[in-house]
């Protein structure tokens, strides 16, 4: 597979079956090369300032208008219902989650799809929701696209092959993409599949500003990835289907044809990935633990300054180093909501229950911090340089809005660790009065 590399460029690509497709020197011709069709997709408000216009240009065999009415699908465990069921403020971790086994009881991306908590509604166009996915096998002859947001997706187990309208990604665990809203796209997989899906309402993911760390740094902008055109002429008389998620809802639409037959096209609105070891790392090299929005790969903004709709962050392999401090991340109480996945490996402030495939969630105000053992290895630990997270990965969804766990996330699901309280029972009290 070949990709462009830039975040948020301006890229052009045509596919070389189809020299010449794209039109010169305007986007909407009288008509077309090799007849084509041309069809605008719409990122943002016509009238939006220039740095945040968004907008691709698509030539195409046939204009994606061409399907029969959509009629509603069953969601499943798909949901932006937040009072379903009763708040929960507790510390709340999750084993991994089950993925059903083929050819028993076959899953695909849409029918995987579980919806773990969440804030906001689609309709207003601001919130967010994560979602777990769980698959074993692929989608034939269907595709998705999301009325409500954006995608960010985190493959944890097994890889995807996800085909989009710009062309084909191939999306490995320690990768992410983005599918923006109102892109169609089909996932294919090879056995069975686990990851996390980010979705935000009302804005797109930014790379995050580098301030006083100055021009270089975090998520180098030319390691994110663009597919290239790629289109198939294929006709489907049994019926391919449509899937459009719409103000939390699905509904499927038949067309007789692919959706995937884009030719040609340009713009800078685009599905993309990013391999999470390129984030360049930046840390404490003196003393005190930094906050973890030094490491923040993608960032959803608000109006208000410094303030994340979701923010996407990673704890990756680095170095420790820092002078008379405990290195772990420290004891704290949180005004923002604090979702936690694990890709690979063991998390260094809970090395035992916090597993890959799993999560946890720490809500607004409800404190949080390394378990007993960590606290204790930690604080008896001699300072020298130490490499951590070694072959592991952990990220976290962060936000300023107050997330509701759903009914499959509390009940149905059956993986939430109803123990996960205990991991900090064995904390004692050090205090010494007559000692400093």
């Amino acid at each position: 597979l070949q990709y462009l590399s830039g975040f948020g460029n301006e890229h052009v690509s045509e596919d070389p079956r189809c020299p010449g497709a794209l039109p010169e020197g305007q986007n909407n011709p009288q008509v077309c090369p090799y007849g084509l069709y041309a069809e605008q997709l719409s990122g943002s408000a016509f009238t939006c300032p220039r740095p945040t216009n968004k907008r691709s240009w698509l030539y195409r065999i046939l204009p994606s208008v061409c399907h029969k009415p959509f009629k509603p699908l069953e969601e499943g465990h798909l949901t932006h219902d937040w009072d379903e069921i009763e708040p929960d403020p507790n510390q709340l971790r999750w084993k991994p989650f089950e993925i059903p086994k083929a050819p028993k009881n076959k899953m695909d991306f849409v029918s995987g799809l579980h919806t773990l908590c969440g804030a906001g509604e689609p309709r207003g166009r601001n919130g967010i929701a994560v979602h777990i996915f769980v698959c074993n096998t692929s989608m034939i002859d269907r595709c998705l696209y999301n009325s409500d947001g954006d995608f960010l997706i985190v493959p944890q187990q097994g890889k995807l092959l996800i085909t989009t309208e710009f062309g084909k990604m191939l999306v490995e665990p320690n990768e992410i993409c983005v599918i923006q809203q109102g892109m169609r796209f089909s996932v294919e997989v090879f056995g069975e599949t686990r990851g996390y899906i980010l979705e935000v309402y009302g804005a797109h993911f930014e790379l995050p500003d580098l301030g006083p760390i100055g021009a270089n740094g975090l998520a180098n902008p030319r390691d994110f990835l663009v597919p290239v055109a790629w289109y198939e002429d294929r006709q489907v008389p049994g019926g391919y289907t449509v899937i459009s998620k719409y103000q939390g809802k699905l509904f499927a639409a038949q067309q007789d044809y692919s959706p995937f037959n884009v030719v040609a096209w340009h713009g800078n609105y685009t599905p993309y990935k990013y391999h999470l070891e390129k984030f360049m790392v930046i840390n404490a090299v003196a003393f005190d633990h930094a906050d973890p929005s030094i490491f923040t790969v993608l960032t959803a903004k608000t109006t208000r300054a410094g303030v994340a709709l979701a923010d996407f962050v990673i704890f990756p392999p680095r170095w420790g180093v820092a002078n008379n401090t405990f290195r772990p991340p420290y004891y704290h109480r949180n005004c923002m909501s604090e979702f936690m996945g694990l890709i690979k490996g063991h998390y260094e402030a809970k090395e035992e229950g916090f597993q890959p495939g799993g999560g946890s969630l720490h809500s607004m105000m409800t404190p949080h911090g390394p378990d007993a053992d960590c606290f204790d290895k930690a604080s008896k630990a001699k300072l020298e340089p130490e490499r951590v997270a070694d072959g592991t990965m952990a990220f976290m969804f962060e936000s300023s809005l107050s997330l509701a766990v759903t009914k499959w996330g509390l009940q149905t699901s059956n993986r939430l660790d109803k123990n996960y309280y205990k991991c900090w029972e064995p904390l004692k009290s050090h205090f010494n009065p007559k000692s400093k």
